[in-house]
């Protein structure tokens, strides 16, 4: 994949602040035409560094009310890969990251209360990759920054 430039950032930027803005719009922003985005997008697309896009639920909305973290600790030759594609199965799943530390996985996830909860956590830990978990229940969320706001690599 190429190295990305400034005008690419600022497209990358402008889409995960809201994907759903005009090539046009992007473009004023961006100082190119409307066509001339497009094209970038389609490249960044096809180059592998916008991987989709997609929408961000709020967790106190409809779809959930709760939220609730938890660590995963895994079997010794447990791959990233087999972690991801276990977790992707539970749709509560908000994110899953791997970590330092004493623990493998940190996985975010979104239920409709704690009794949801205890049905996730029991389906995530009953993955044949996970070995414990700890959980934790979130009280109140105090920062939420979502997007990317660093430089692409």
């Amino acid at each position: 994949m190429r190295k990305t430039n400034d005008i690419d950032e600022c497209i990358v930027r402008a889409l995960s602040g809201d994907a759903r803005r005009t090539f046009a719009d992007i473009g004023v922003e961006v100082g190119r035409s409307a066509p001339a985005v497009k094209r970038r997008v389609d490249r960044l697309c096809e180059e592998g560094a916008i991987l989709g896009f997609t929408v961000r639920i709020n967790p106190h909305s409809a779809r959930g009310q709760t939220e609730g973290i938890i660590k995963l600790y895994c079997h010794r030759n447990t791959t990233p890969e087999m972690i991801r594609r276990g977790l992707s199965n539970h749709p509560e799943v908000v994110s899953a990251s791997r970590i330092t530390g004493d623990a493998d996985a940190l996985v975010h996830v979104s239920v409709s209360g704690t009794r949801h909860f205890e049905q996730v956590l029991q389906r995530i830990t009953a993955e044949p990759f996970v070995e414990r978990a700890k959980s934790f229940l979130v009280q109140t969320p105090l920062i939420r920054r979502i997007g990317v706001d660093s430089p692409m690599e």
